[in-house]
């Protein structure tokens, strides 16, 4: 087989000082390109005192405005289109469970830098052309399927496409098919680990040697229960929906120290949440992406949620941003302490007797805020291991981040699974009038 550095791109080839020059020029085309086609951007451009040929320097960058969720949402469902409507060439949508939903649209040019971008990350990840790859992604309007699909089609392997769902026949597929790689959210890569076994068949013996993961944030503690149940290596992507999809981002197999970002389409910023300044490389806080080769829909400023930090490329010239822990949306405050979905997820991974499937219950208890944390047992976990496990949570959630839970331990399989996103938290607070 050939050396992972013979199969890399022309952009993946590129040194520091070529990349930036890369970068900025076409940071300064899209940036033209938004203003001339845009009417938002030409509106918050000109409100925040700006022009395209201002932005001389990347750093100059930091002198545009944000673009959020909410202003996709305020121009839906076209209004952020920067071509003609008979231009393009497919739509997605994100699932608007929170408002409208957000609309995305592709020429046949962001079509093919899609599919080369996910190429390059699946090829990152250890898949080679002629793999087998079962895509359990949902498909439809959300971007994971469809783009997990055509990226292993452009680096010419052969694609499953399972889908979501039917969690029985995806075990049969993986054993008939004998795929060398699969792609799916982690949350529900645990489901199809966790039906292996209820059929009495070895996960560790099948043909799957990698898993790609991402459309949520997952823990190091999961990746090293799915490479210890499966036998396979576990690795991260990721992509949303508003700047392209998957493949924003890969992590590399030969090192699993974080994403490797493809900045030759994609330029990074991390900002303080609160006041949107930028912050060195390394300081963690919000992603902010602004693509620079899209067609339809270009991005400037998108500001992710997404916590993270950015550090040196590794295996790859891009630099990395360290694996999402949580979103700024994500974070529950309860009665003064912040809190996110992730850090119970460590202490879930780490109890004997409970399975790695849980949820967050917001409640209020007079006027104070009250949190349930709701885990599955491990099928055949007796009542006392049942009880044991609900004080261990307990105790390591108040021991380690310093706020009082409720813990019900609840029947396998009874918590409501996701093929997409997985809901972590739900309020049933009343709503602030």
């Amino acid at each position: 087989m050939a050396d992972a550095t013979d199969l890399l791109d022309a952009g993946e080839r590129l040194d520091a000082e070529a990349l930036r020059a890369v970068q900025l020029e076409r940071l300064r085309a899209s940036l033209r390109h938004a203003y001339a086609h845009v009417p938002f951007y030409r509106e918050s451009f000109d409100q925040a005192g700006v022009r395209p040929d201002d932005c001389r320097s990347l750093a100059d960058l930091a002198r545009f405005p944000f673009t959020t969720k909410a202003d996709l949402r305020e121009n839906y469902p076209y209004g952020m289109f920067a071509v003609p409507r008979d231009r393009i060439r497919r739509i997605h949508a994100s699932s608007g469970t929170t408002g409208r939903p957000t609309v995305v649209g592709y020429t046949d040019s962001d079509l093919a830098l899609w599919s080369d971008m996910v190429a390059r990350s699946i090829r990152a990840a250890g898949g080679r052309p002629g793999d087998t790859v079962h895509v359990a992604y949902g498909y439809g309007l959300f971007t994971g399927g469809l783009g997990a699909h055509y990226g292993a089609e452009r680096l010419g392997c052969t694609v499953v496409p399972a889908s979501g769902g039917m969690t029985a026949r995806q075990v049969q597929l993986i054993q008939d098919l004998q795929p060398g790689i699969i792609m799916v959210t982690p949350s529900y890569m645990l489901t199809i680990l966790d039906e292996f076994e209820r059929q009495g068949v070895d996960p560790r013996g099948t043909s799957l040697r990698v898993g790609v993961f991402g459309a949520e944030p997952w823990t190091e503690r999961m990746r090293e229960e799915i490479e210890e149940r499966f036998a396979i290596d576990a690795v991260d992507i990721y992509g949303l929906s508003e700047v392209i999809g998957p493949g924003v981002a890969q992590e590399c197999v030969e090192t699993k120290d974080g994403l490797h970002i493809w900045e030759d389409h994609f330029f990074p910023e991390v900002v303080d949440p609160v006041t949107g300044e930028v912050l060195p490389d390394g300081e963690k806080g919000e992603l902010v992406l602004t693509s620079l080769t899209k067609e339809a829909m270009p991005v400037v400023r998108y500001r992710t949620r997404d916590l993270t930090r950015l550090l040196p490329g590794t295996a790859r010239v891009f630099r990395r941003m360290e694996k999402v822990t949580g979103r700024s949306d994500d974070m529950v405050i309860v009665r003064g302490v912040n809190l996110f979905p992730t850090q119970i997820e460590e202490i879930v991974l780490r109890t004997p007797g409970v399975a790695p499937h849980f949820q967050l219950r917001l409640t209020r208890e007079g006027r104070l805020d009250a949190l349930t944390v709701r885990a599955e047992a491990r099928p055949g976990a007796a009542p006392d291991v049942r009880d044991a496990a609900a004080r261990a949570i307990a105790a390591a959630v108040k021991d380690g981040i310093g706020v009082s839970v409720t813990v019900e331990i609840v029947e396998p399989e009874s918590l409501e699974r996701s093929v997409g996103k997985i809901r972590r938290i739900v309020d049933l607070r009343p709503r602030q009038e």
